[in-house]
This record gives C-alpha cells, sequence and structure tokens, in this order.
C-alpha cells in the first residue's frame, strides 16, 4: 500500500504530462494545417473563389419557433421604437400568423414608411379579422384623411371606432373632426 501511495502521484504526473503532449501536437498540427490553407489562399486567389462559392455553407434550421406569437409583437415594437422597420415588419408578420392585432401593427409602418397602400390593405385586414377593433377603424380613416380621399368612407370609419370605443371618443373624435374640415373648408 505504502508503494501504491508513492507511485499513484508520480503516474498521474506522467500521464498528464502524455496527455498535454498530445494535445500539444493536435493544436500545432491544427496551426500547421491552417498555416498553408492561408499560405494557399494568399498564394492562389482562385482557390478562395472556389472556397467561398462552390462549397456549401452549413445551414442552420429553427424547427420550433422558440417565440410566442406575443413575444414577436413585443420584438416588432422594439424594433419600430428604434426605427428598424423592415424588422418590426418580419415580426409583425410572424406574430399575425396567431394575432391578428398584428394586421394593425403591420399597417401602422406601413404607414410610417409612407407604403400607404400596404397600410390600407392592413387595416383593412385588421378590421376583418377582428371587426371590434375600433384603432384599426380609426387609423384606415386617418389613412384616408391623408390621402384626401375617401372622406365619407373615412367619416362612417370614425363614427364606428366611437361607436366601439367610447373611452377613446376624444381621440376619434379629432380625427373625424380634420376628416370634416378638410370636407368642408372655411
Amino acid at each position: 500500500m505504502g508503494e501504491n501511495k508513492i507511485l499513484d502521484p508520480v503516474d498521474k504526473t506522467q500521464i498528464k504530462s502524455r496527455e498535454q503532449r498530445a494535445k500539444r501536437k493536435v493544436i500545432l498540427e491544427q496551426l500547421r494545417l491552417w498555416c498553408q490553407f492561408r499560405l494557399s489562399l494568399t498564394l492562389c486567389p482562385m482557390l478562395l473563389a472556389i472556397f467561398l462559392f462552390a462549397c456549401a455553407m452549413p445551414r442552420i434550421i429553427v424547427l420550433d419557433d422558440p417565440l410566442s406569437p406575443e413575444e414577436h409583437l413585443n420584438l416588432g415594437v422594439a424594433y419600430e421604437k428604434k426605427g428598424e422597420l423592415d424588422n418590426a415588419i418580419r415580426e409583425y408578420e410572424i406574430a399575425s400568423k396567431k394575432l391578428p392585432i398584428a394586421y394593425l401593427y403591420l399597417g401602422n409602418v406601413y404607414f410610417q414608411k409612407n407604403e400607404l397602400d400596404d397600410a390600407e390593405k392592413y387595416y383593412r385586414k385588421a378590421i376583418k379579422k377582428n371587426p371590434d377593433n375600433a384603432d384599426a377603424y380609426n387609423n384606415l380613416a386617418w389613412l384616408y384623411f391623408t390621402k384626401r380621399e375617401n372622406l365619407d368612407e373615412a367619416e362612417k370609419l370614425v363614427l364606428k371606432a366611437v361607436e366601439l370605443n367610447p373611452a377613446k371618443g376624444d381621440i376619434y373624435k379629432d380625427t373625424l373632426e380634420k376628416i370634416n374640415a378638410l370636407r368642408n373648408p372655411k
């Protein structure tokens, strides 16, 4: 037993040094191969082109989305606040598969981008998917006010918004006043 106690530390040290030597050898071989590769790239630009364009790059495929539709909606809001409207659109489109409110957000982003036809399309979709969404009616009415067209329909849309959500009546009535002022200039 005394012998084993003396030999164990020596054996472990020898094993560690063998393992370390083996690891060093592998690392040095990898470094040598990398240097050869870099040198060949320096000497032959054609090889770089072949490497970059002929080789298939690995792709990561996500089968299950780790984010909920609500989280996509919140992420879209964050992107929108930062002014990253295209990223916001992408997130809202993902959320819209399960949350009809996302169509309203899509309409708002397209309105900000001054892509009014797309904004109209999404406001209409928001109304179709959720007919009780007063903000969608009001925003579509505001879009018509902005475009200076369909003012009669815009008025009906605002009145519907007031009917659906009287709590926001003041906001919606402001839209109505602006529409009426445009229709009946003094």
